[in-house]
């Protein structure tokens, strides 16, 4: 509001008026203005600071940054580019101009550069634009694996305008993290920065391609850290405009340091949205030094599935607040069976670390070098264990867990809970890799409610195991049937805590 701009340029010139100087001239304000003074409480210094000027940053930087573009063998065999249903003529028409991948278009139908849609058969055409910086003096750059991914040729321009082809030394999906390796000495690499000392509100920036514009410098605040998006590794969430062609470039903090990669947007439209993800430099330098040492990334399994513990679950079997992870299912022969993990274990601990959320296992477990001997700490039927189990590396083919099979045997009652169970045979039990459990025959009333369908596996009830069917008849004639009784329940290759609440 206008008439607050006098005040504040008055409270300005008061606080840069302190120190000698403005003791020295006490005298020559006029009686009301020094008491006026003496009364203002102390300026804010959060307030009087300017906007950051970004272009010593972008001096500095700015030669470490390049240009990606790729190249793609496509077989056209005669069909033309005929449109995208939904998308707009003048935004085809760009994608084509820039040699841009078509969002969701198949690659055999992508547009190659205008006046050439056809071509021969295995004739490479534009595939995309990314960016990159430069990791080391001698060649070595670092951008994103979607950028390189299906390249037959990748070719890097730096901000002097020479041009390398460039060889994909490797690229991991998992963390869309990729190196590639250009003829040249003496490169201005980037200083990497400390993701640590990054803080949420302070200003970075990033320099990369949009829509192939090289050099285009864009600015924001960190929004907020250690952001799960479903992916493998805790984003940097940022509000610096990045778009496609971004992707690969370098989030740059005001001391010149690399902290992250524009990686990912959030948007509903294809373009920018006012969020944008980027991967932390200790996760991507841990990665890179992996992939130029020996081409590819090792990672550490120990072969369960999870989820996650909710409030509810947590306090009906004791555990409390709502942390660790639930084992879903233990695969067969996998170092988690071997230790002595089961479906219905919640793991709270990785050697030693707190597991707060469900994505901090696989991160642990991922980071840690296979063949390591580490500690799990784990909640059973109300009391934590100790487990050691031996980490492997990541297959090729990931095992599947076995399928649960069809229901046969001996029943019983359970009429309280609306539950028919049977036995399991032995050749039931060896298939779906459990050593105990009874299978639901007939579900209704409370238990139907709970979302117990037929065909689903008891491991335990009321925070006890149950290898049969009597074993689970004694134990839900102990249980309080006034409240919520858990049930760890396992269908297909899951398990999950059911609450059967009682029927009022």
């Amino acid at each position: 509001m206008p008439r607050f701009k006098p005040l504040h340029a008055a409270l300005l010139s008061i606080a840069f008026l302190g120190g000698a100087a403005g003791v020295a001239g006490w005298e020559h304000f006029s009686p009301p203005l020094a008491a006026a003074q003496a009364q203002a409480p102390a300026a804010n210094p959060l307030l009087v600071q300017g906007l950051p000027d970004f272009s010593p940053l972008v001096d500095a930087v700015g030669p470490s940054v390049v240009n990606i573009r790729t190249m793609e063998k496509v077989t056209r065999q005669g069909v033309e580019f005929q449109g995208f249903p939904g998308m707009d003529p003048d935004m085809l028409e760009f994608f084509r101009r820039f040699g841009l991948p078509v969002p969701n278009m198949p690659p055999q139908q992508r547009p190659g550069p205008q006046g050439n849609e056809g071509g021969d058969d295995g004739e490479s055409q534009p595939s995309g634009v990314g960016s990159g910086f430069i990791l080391s003096s001698d060649g070595y750059i670092m951008t994103n694996a979607h950028v390189v991914e299906g390249a037959s040729e990748v070719m890097v321009t730096l901000a002097d305008k020479r041009e390398f082809k460039a060889k994909i030394v490797g690229a991991d999906k998992r963390t869309d993290v990729a190196v590639v390796k250009i003829d040249a000495k003496g490169l201005p690499a980037i200083k990497i920065g400390d993701v640590n000392r990054l803080k949420v509100g302070e200003w970075v920036m990033a320099i990369g391609s949009p829509f192939g514009l090289e050099n285009t410098v864009t600015a924001g605040i960190v929004s907020a850290k250690q952001r799960d998006t479903g992916d493998y590794l805790p984003f940097i969430q940022t509000d610096v405009a990045i778009n496609p062609g971004n992707s690969g470039g370098p989030l740059i903090n005001m001391r010149g340091e690399v902290v992250g990669i524009n990686s990912q947007i959030y948007s509903r439209s294809g373009g920018f949205m006012g969020i944008s993800f980027a991967i932390p430099m200790d996760e991507a330098i841990r990665v890179s030094d992996q992939l130029r040492a020996t081409g590819k990334v090792s990672r550490g399994r120990i072969g369960v599935q999870i989820g996650p513990v909710d409030k509810e679950v947590a306090e009906s079997i004791g555990l409390g607040s709502a942390t660790g992870v639930l084992v879903s299912a233990v695969e067969p022969d996998s170092p988690a069976a071997k230790a002595g993990l089961q479906a219905g274990d919640v793991i709270v601990q990785f050697n030693g670390t707190k597991i707060d959320k469900v994505s901090d296992l696989p991160r642990l477990v991922g980071n840690t070098k296979p063949g390591s001997k580490v500690s799990l700490t784990i909640f059973r039927r109300g009391k934590q264990q100790q487990l050691a189990i031996t980490v492997a590396d990541v297959p090729a083919d990931e095992s599947q867990v076995a399928q649960a099979p069809e229901a046969s045997g001996a029943t019983a009652n359970a009429k309280t809970l609306g539950l028919r169970v049977t036995d399991l045979t032995a050749a039931q039990k060896k298939a779906l890799g459990v050593r105990g459990g009874v299978q639901v025959a007939e579900a209704s009333g409370p238990a139907a409610r709970a979302g117990i369908r037929p065909g689903d596996v008891v491991l335990a009830i009321a925070n006890t195991e149950v290898a049969s069917v009597k074993d689970f008849e004694a134990a839900l004639a102990k249980a309080d049937q006034s409240k919520p009784v858990n049930v760890l329940v396992r269908r297909d290759e899951w398990a999950q805590y059911l609450l059967i609440r009682p029927q009022k």
